[in-house]
């Protein structure tokens, strides 16, 4: 496949609220997205950075940076989807910018060839169950008025954040006030360290499918050592950046889940590669998301959809964070949000909404 160019526009999406974690605050999302021109067509991509190095080391002016001065220059001139992460991979990390350029790229080449994000990756359903995740509230009120609300939506899985401070109470209050029909997990953020392993052991009576990343992202010995001390099951996030560090966590026993955010770990082909490892060895996984818009929803919804994603995952509605979505909405059906047939992601950016949230674009000629 031959590229013309690619587009680098920033477009600036108002969350409906804030979303508090144990990191920091959300108010707006400034995301990247990219626009790869072929001779065929285009196809889009979404960079999941955030605008602060806070979830992980990478933001959304750095992986614009990259973008322009190394990885584009870095691509031959015939690449695939297949071969881009090797072209790529003499630089180190960066792995939001890569998965960007990645998706722009295969959705350009399905869309070429007529097939759609979901039969590429090997997705065996037609739509998938669909979780919320809940942030830090000022008040336990405040929660269990939110949660109500999602659940009266029809979300089937309830996702808390917590950190120190936040964290048996709303859980506890949680669970007392919906019971224990309710799927239920917390999400830590790496805000903890293995000396509150016995605090965390408080959450065992509550029947949570799992606790996400409590420790730090680079300690997979000091989780492989909580797992053994808790009876809830220890999920990794942060930590697992690729197969080969979901294979490591899995050799140490660090977790029994993982979550795949194909951001995280350098793209969909890789997100693939972790979910069949995963899958291998008895490893339950579930898609993870970076309050993407209808871009990246979409692809990660057509992710979901392969047979080893056997929890629901943050693959929420559009209207979940955004009054009004860059393409054709998400919506809840029942649960469940419906996997895209179209070619490529099966979604288009809406050109009026686009240009009103759009500051700024940038071409680079390949």
């Amino acid at each position: 496949m031959k590229v013309k160019g690619i587009e680098l526009r920033r477009i600036a999406m108002p969350l409906k609220a804030p979303f508090r974690t144990s990191f920091g605050v959300e108010y707006a999302r400034d995301i990247l997205l990219l626009r790869v021109e072929t001779p065929d067509g285009e196809g889009w991509g979404e960079c999941v950075a955030m605008s602060e190095p806070r979830y992980n080391c990478e933001y959304v002016d750095g992986a614009a940076e990259v973008l322009r001065r190394f990885l584009i220059p870095a691509l031959p001139d015939h690449v695939t989807a297949a071969t881009v992460a090797t072209a790529l991979e003499p630089f180190k990390g960066h792995r939001m910018a890569k998965a960007a350029l990645e998706s722009a790229l295969l959705d350009a080449q399905l869309r070429a060839g007529g097939e759609s994000f979901a039969s590429y990756l090997g997705a065996v359903r037609d739509r998938v169950p669909s979780g919320v995740s809940v942030g830090i509230m000022d008040s336990i009120p405040e929660l269990l008025d939110a949660v109500e609300g999602f659940v009266a939506e029809g979300y089937l899985r309830i996702k808390l954040k917590i950190a120190p401070g936040w964290d048996i109470t709303p859980i506890a209050a949680v669970r007392e006030r919906f019971g224990d029909a309710l799927l239920l997990q917390a999400d830590a953020n790496a805000a903890y360290t293995l000396a509150d392993a016995r605090h965390l052991e408080q959450l065992d009576p509550f029947g949570l499918l799992f606790i996400e990343q409590p420790l730090a992202d680079d300690d997979l010995v000091q989780h492989a050592h909580l797992a053994r001390r808790l009876a809830t099951p220890v999920c990794l996030d942060e930590s697992i950046e690729s197969a080969a560090h979901a294979a490591a966590a899995i050799s140490l026993g660090a977790c029994s889940v993982v979550n795949i955010k194909p951001g995280r770990v350098g793209g969909y082909l890789e997100a693939r590669r972790i979910h069949d490892l995963c899958r291998a060895h008895g490893i339950a996984v579930w898609c993870g998301g970076m309050i993407e818009t209808g871009i990246g929803r979409a692809a990660n919804v057509a992710l979901a959809a392969l047979p080893g994603f056997t929890l629901p995952g943050d693959t929420s509605a559009s209207s979940r964070y955004y009054a009004t979505d860059i393409t054709a909405p998400f919506a809840l059906d029942n649960g469940h949000l419906s996997v895209p047939t179209g070619p490529g992601t099966g979604v288009e950016p809406l050109p009026d909404v686009l240009a009103e949230v759009t500051t700024s674009t940038e071409w680079i000629t390949v």
